[in-house]
């Protein structure tokens, strides 16, 4: 497949894209923090109620309460970027993928660095899933193979490979023994945990599928693509009960869509999701009828490059040259995104 279309730029431009829905960039009056990275931050999650982790091009990964936005604990074990960062929320620990082709375990009072490696991937991986227990961990690679793990040992239980499977990205269904897997050969596909084998994947897309989410009742997928000057550049609703065409597209960035999320039902009574771009803009869309009801632009932002639900009203977004913006969600406007802190 080659190189990664939708590859990163630092000096990517910055534009305001045009679309039906007012778009805002955040008020002078934002606070600032000092930055949990020194450089693009690649990956943010929840950890606790107050608690995220993220990863970097920096090579670390930091642990900030987003509630004051600063930066509690700083990891350093990886010998290149963080891709991705995962974990079970309210859990002690977590998982941090690399261009070092390995990952790294870590836990949140330990003072030792990592408490241990999982490593056996060629090239560097792009995909975690962690089971609901966190005794399982999946991983995938861009060198075409899933990886299954034993969490305790280290001990790589399983290990697959499909031709072109240039993987993306990867989340644990909940409930289920499975993990959903986006690549760059375009195909979204379900994996059974237990054997390593895929179970389900869903009609080919025509653009790279960056990223993916799983709705909170196990029935839904959302996944998102790349692209340039509005093609591509959407993201899409899939129903894991079945193996037919999308549901639904969500059309209106202007460059790659590089992350996409469920909001719980909490957030609203309709359901919402949001996706983030390449063209500095956050979306809230309704799930059911594809109608974008809120864009915010982040000025100065770059590239943004993943979404983190924190609490029933607040979404981490993690840019290029700005670190991780706060971000609220109001309902009673409805619903109207509004920026906060970064840090």
């Amino acid at each position: 497949m080659g190189k990664l279309q939708s590859k990163l730029k630092r000096n990517s431009t910055k534009y305001r894209p045009e679309s039906p829905v007012r778009e805002r960039s955040p008020p002078p009056t934002e606070q600032q923090q000092n930055r949990a990275h020194n450089d693009a931050v690649s990956s943010v999650t929840a950890l606790k109620s107050d608690l995220c982790v993220s990863g970097g091009k920096d090579k670390a990964v930091v642990v900030s309460n987003w509630r004051t936005g600063s930066a509690l604990k700083r990891f350093v074990g990886h010998d290149r970027e963080v891709n991705k960062v995962t974990c079970v929320i309210g859990s002690n620990h977590f998982f941090s993928a690399s261009r070092d082709k390995c990952v790294l375990m870590w836990d949140l009072h330990s003072k030792l660095g990592f408490t241990q490696k999982f490593q056996g991937h060629q090239l560097t991986v792009t995909g975690l899933a962690i089971s609901p227990d966190s005794t399982q961990l999946l991983t995938g690679s861009r060198d075409n193979t899933l990886c299954k793990w034993d969490v305790e040992t280290g001990q790589c239980l399983l290990k697959t490979a499909i031709s072109r499977n240039l993987v993306t990205h990867m989340c644990w269904l909940p409930g289920e023994s499975s993990a959903v897997q986006t690549s760059e050969d375009k195909v979204v596909r379900v994996w059974d945990s237990q054997q390593l084998q895929v179970t389900r994947s869903f009609p080919m897309k025509q653009y790279i599928q960056t990223h993916c989410d799983v709705s909170e009742d196990g029935n839904y997928c959302l996944t998102c693509s790349n692209g340039f000057g509005g093609q591509g550049c959407e993201a899409t609703l899939w129903d894991l009960r079945q193996t037919k065409g999308e549901l639904r597209e969500y059309k209106g960035h202007h460059q790659t869509v590089a992350s996409c999320i469920f909001l719980p039902s909490s957030m609203s009574a309709t359901p919402l999701i949001a996706t983030s771009s390449h063209d500095c803009t956050v979306k809230i869309w309704e799930r059911d009828t594809g109608v974008c009801r809120s864009s915010l632009f982040l000025d100065g932002s770059g590239p943004l490059s993943s979404l983190a639900v924190c609490d029933s009203g607040s979404i981490l977004c993690a840019s290029f040259n700005l670190g991780i913006h706060c971000l609220r969600l109001e309902s009673a406007r409805g619903p109207f995104l509004q920026a906060g802190a970064t840090f």
